[in-house]
């Protein structure tokens, strides 16, 4: 993965590996759990639901509280790169269920008074505290301007997007769709945010196509390919990480 930086794991999470192993060889047994295929499961699920039970970063997320443990690609993100500080406004594209919407709340110390999160997502989500929750298509022609009010007016200082388009199984396909996706949300972005703000989306493996890194490149003062250790190393996943928002004086 040439221009691909792959992060070490962080304190954070090495602590909670470390207090997970002290609780025994009961803990340990319980991640080495082998999954026998059921009436009505397919090989394919019962891969899945065997690789969630032996996986410690949804063992470390249940552990946490957090809602999934996408949280932990965020948080290895913004260890290293420092995204989120107290006091930014942040918007969580495509949120649901909330992991990095939690996340961005606690590391901008968002509260209910000061709410500085707002999280977007066509599907359900169930409250969390200090982020507004819209249920929206954030490509609506009034997205913009519904977030901004949610951020009491003001332009946002980083926005956030963990989506992917379901995948087909077919590699190019799926890297095609997911690159759409993180197109319109860095067009989104650049709509909304604030001079100086950043930009993280997920990509996968190939890298960003020229006319979007071009773009981010040209609005942007540095740009980042990233696999974060949370990142399951099988996954093509990569994320980009967009720092320094140049304004859209610059075209």
């Amino acid at each position: 993965m040439s221009g691909v930086a792959v992060l070490a794991v962080t304190p954070m999470i090495a602590a909670m590996a470390e207090k997970r192993a002290k609780r025994g060889a009961t803990a340990s047994r319980a991640l080495k759990v082998r999954v026998k295929t059921a009436r009505g499961r397919s090989a394919a699920s019962t891969r899945w639901l065997e690789r969630q039970l032996n996986d410690p970063y949804v063992a470390h997320a249940r552990d946490a509280g957090y809602r999934a443990r996408s949280a932990f690609k965020l948080i290895e993100i913004d260890d290293r790169y420092h995204v989120l500080a107290p006091g930014k406004r942040v918007v969580d594209l495509g949120a649901a269920p909330g992991g990095w919407s939690r996340v961005a709340a606690e590391r901008v110390r968002s509260t209910e008074a000061d709410p500085r999160v707002v999280a977007v997502d066509y599907l359900d989500m169930d409250p969390l505290p200090g982020v507004v929750v819209i249920k929206k298509d954030f490509l609506d022609d009034d997205a913009p301007e519904v977030i901004r009010a949610a951020l009491g007016g003001h332009p946002a200082d980083v926005v956030l997007s963990d989506m992917a388009a379901p995948t087909t199984g077919h590699r190019r396909t799926d890297h095609l769709r997911t690159i759409h996706l993180c197109e319109v949300a860095a067009d989104f972005a650049v709509s909304v945010l604030s001079p100086g703000g950043h930009f993280v989306a997920k990509v996968f493996r190939g890298g960003t196509e020229g006319e979007l890194l071009a773009l981010l490149k040209r609005r942007f003062t540095s740009v980042h390919h990233v696999k974060p250790p949370a990142s399951r190393a099988e996954s093509v996943e990569l994320y980009l990480v967009a720092k320094g928002f140049r304004g859209t004086q610059d075209d």
